[in-house]
């Protein structure tokens, strides 16, 4: 497999757009990606495009109705709040095997006010346990999570709401967030309660958004980056979910997240304590809490004790291993095809010092991860190096 590199990344502010199509979305932040790298939609060898609502439109077919139809091959991806982060894979792995030298990503989604109420069984009666066994709504699931983690090691419903704080406090300084404003400890412990422990602002927001990225191989990247600065994708891991023997009633959050964070410190050669930010899916912050622990930032049962420590604080406001420095889903939104593609953005912009994070870089940053998590269930992380 070849070595790959994120040649040019391109976001719109993530918010409501009702008078633009999903393609018109998704052609902006393509154009955006392409303007980065430098190039045209003509040198593009490869389009794979994340989007889960359309998912049988031909959503990327119809982006390039937009910025120009060059008659490349097309995928469209599927693949819950994983969608974007696997059409980039996508893009990787066709770059990778040597079929490409150029290959485009794109996520976007439009979803207006449409909650994240639905279950992950779908139509399948053999899933059909909502009401008879617990709930599968989605902040039920990760609910329940973190009611799990509460009974195990003695975490406090503060500890999740301090997760909230901070990422409202670490929004304020990213202009593509939904939502920048900040909140204090009691605002979200006294907020609505919609899934024990999860109140309203340890909600995701959702809303419509767009993110893309240009991959090139090692010589194509000598060819075009012209000096730049530009990030070596170290590792791309995609897991499902293994067969366990678990509680229906309690569906697992962790096991496949786990196992994508093994495999992917292993494939890039470094360690949590090597990675300087990361960017993981905080779709409810018990869903970043479990996953501090999934993605070794600390041990087993210490996440409430991390959390006291500052862990996952920006460094600029004294904190250590800065978690979602971009706001996460808790403030920037979650449209979810658009997702995990604006993720590894995040990433990207620290790791090449690029002005769309000037007011939020974190300092000497030479490893980061993206992570997300769809249930269902697909696990993606990405761990990028300069």
């Amino acid at each position: 497999m070849r070595n790959v590199y994120v040649l040019g990344t391109g976001m719109i502010k993530f918010g409501r757009y009702p008078d633009k199509t999903v393609p018109q979305l998704g052609g902006q932040a393509a154009l955006l990606a392409l303007k980065d790298a430098g190039i045209l939609i003509k040198d593009v060898e490869m389009f794979a495009c994340g989007n889960l609502q359309q998912s049988n439109a031909m959503v990327g077919q119809r982006i390039l109705q937009q910025i120009g139809q060059t008659g490349i091959p097309v995928i469209n991806v599927a693949n819950a709040c994983a969608t974007g982060s696997t059409a980039f894979r996508e893009a990787y792995m066709s770059v990778a095997a040597g079929m490409y030298d150029i290959a485009m990503a794109v996520g976007v989604e439009q979803m207006g006010k449409a909650g994240l109420l639905g279950g992950a069984g779908g139509g399948d009666p053999a899933y059909l346990t909502e009401g008879r066994l617990g709930s599968g709504t989605m902040p039920a699931v990760f609910g329940q999570a973190g009611i799990e983690h509460m009974r195990k090691y003695g975490t406090k419903l503060e500890h999740f709401a301090k997760i909230s704080v901070k990422s409202h406090k670490h929004a304020t300084k990213n202009p593509f967030s939904q939502y920048r404003n900040e909140v204090t400890l009691e605002d979200v412990m006294n907020a609505r309660m919609i899934a024990f422990p999860n109140t309203l602002y340890m909600c995701c927001p959702t809303g419509d958004g767009a993110a893309a990225a240009i991959l090139v191989s090692e010589d194509k990247l000598k060819q075009l980056a012209g000096g730049r600065k530009r990030a070596k994708i170290a590792a791309s891991i995609l897991t499902s979910d293994p067969w366990t023997e678990r509680d229906l009633t309690l569906q697992d959050v962790s096991t496949l997240t786990r196992r994508a964070s093994k495999q992917a410190y292993e494939k890039a050669g470094i360690g949590p304590k090597d990675i300087a930010l990361t960017e993981l899916h905080d779709c409810f912050a018990t869903a970043e809490l479990v996953h501090y622990e999934n993605l070794g930032l600390c041990g087993d049962g210490e996440a409430g004790k991390f959390i006291d420590e500052k862990g996952g604080v920006h460094p600029s406001l004294g904190g250590k291993s800065p978690v979602n420095v971009s706001g996460g889903l808790l403030s920037k939104g979650h449209p979810l095809g658009a997702t995990g593609v604006a993720n590894i953005c995040e990433v990207v912009w620290h790791l090449t010092q690029d002005d769309r994070a000037k007011d939020r870089l974190v300092p000497n940053a030479k490893a980061g991860q993206a992570h997300v998590i769809g249930l269902g269930s697909a696990c993606t992380i990405h761990i990028l190096t300069v």
